[in-house]
């Protein structure tokens, strides 16, 4: 069947000096529209509050049912790959997001939306675990760090966006555009990938599978993130949280013992055990706590005191404003600099008008 088929490209695009870099910025795409969404949603939490009448605890499921659905499937999706085709897999991808955004977009209740989030995770999960093998095996041998470089930076822009793109989508269109918004994005997507994107050259063996590894690969991921969520003010009791870290420790524990002993093991602990691997493990999970970190800080902010949540704003998005006079309205705002007026759109979403940042919070002068 042809939609079981990775689609070969057009030969004037397989020929063309610049095919190589055409697939990078499909990858980079796909990047920067996964980590736009990761970072966009924490800006509609108040909007989800007051929508669905539920307090934070219960609205910050639909980042963490996300998380968790991505973490579980990240590996087995990825090995699904190597055996069926990382292109084919990456459009089906494309394709389960976009209809999970729009699905997202039309949630009545909270559970139905925090359902579809998982559907969404499914679909990023197929994104994102093709996205560095696509880039590796379209780059030319010599230029491919400078697209690896390119494809971490697309990710960096997204999540940088994300904070400034909900807020702005918010306050001018309601909670549900921060998902509408990625299904035209999601279609040009597909389209692109279907003829940019290179046909997988060489696919893995078959081998069994493994479903008591991705369990315990599952529990423990989930056990960790529920755990320190907790610690972060998810609501759990604390004989809750210790209960979700044990299981977290055990079910690491068991997946490192049973995968050394499965036949078609899920995770490959003896390369583990290769020289050199640790340091580069240790080193991209410094670089993701980086990106990823602030993150955690957004929810925190949205919910302190109006004033708290203004001064830190304010004092970030335009340093024209004198810190006392308070928010200036919009036409005082076009003769803030470019970095002001972007920063004000988040605004409305969050902030209270009248309140003004401490004087140690302001930015010097640059007039």
């Amino acid at each position: 069947m042809i939609l079981l088929r990775e689609p070969a490209r057009p030969a004037v695009i397989r020929d063309h000096r610049m095919a190589p870099w055409l697939a990078v910025a499909t990858v980079c795409f796909g990047a920067f529209m996964g980590q736009l969404d990761a970072s966009v949603v924490t800006l509609a939490f108040p909007a989800l509050q007051r929508h669905f009448g539920v307090p934070l605890a219960g609205v910050q499921w639909v980042s963490l049912a996300y998380l968790l659905a991505l973490v579980a499937l990240l590996v087995p999706v990825g090995r699904w790959s190597d055996r069926y085709g990382r292109k084919l897999v990456y459009l089906y991808g494309f394709v389960l997001f976009t209809a999970a955004s729009a699905a997202c977009g039309l949630a009545p209740t909270l559970p139905m939306l925090v359902a579809m989030r998982v559907v969404q995770a499914a679909g990023a999960a197929m994104l994102q675990a093709n996205s560095v093998a696509l880039v590796a095996t379209s780059a030319p041998a010599g230029r491919r760090r400078a697209a690896l470089g390119i494809q971490a930076g697309a990710q960096a822009l997204g999540l940088a966006l994300g904070p400034v793109a909900g807020g702005l989508l918010v306050a001018s269109a309601g909670w549900r555009s921060i998902f509408f918004i990625n299904v035209p994005v999601g279609a040009v997507a597909v389209v692109a990938g279907w003829f940019l994107l290179p046909r997988t050259r060489h696919r893995a063996a078959r081998r069994g599978a493994d479903p008591l590894g991705l369990i315990l690969l599952a529990a423990a991921a989930a056990g960790l993130l529920v755990a320190v969520s907790a610690i972060s003010g998810l609501g759990l009791s604390l004989s809750a949280s210790a209960g979700f870290a044990v299981v977290a420790l055990l079910a690491g524990a068991g997946l490192v013992w049973w995968e050394r002993r499965a036949t078609a093991p899920l995770v490959d602990v003896p390369l583990l055990a290769v020289s050199g691997i640790w340091p580069l493990l240790t080193g991209a999970l410094c670089a993701y706590l980086v990106l990823f970190g602030p993150l955690v800080l957004i929810p925190q902010i949205l919910t302190a005191p109006p004033t708290a949540a203004a001064s830190c704003t304010q004092a970030c998005c335009c340093p024209r404003c004198p810190p006392d006079s308070g928010w200036p309205p919009w036409p005082a705002r076009r003769s803030c600099p470019p970095a002001g007026r972007t920063g004000a759109a988040a605004w409305p979403a969050h902030c209270s008008p009248a309140a003004a940042p401490p004087r140690w919070l302001s930015p010097p002068r640059i007039w």
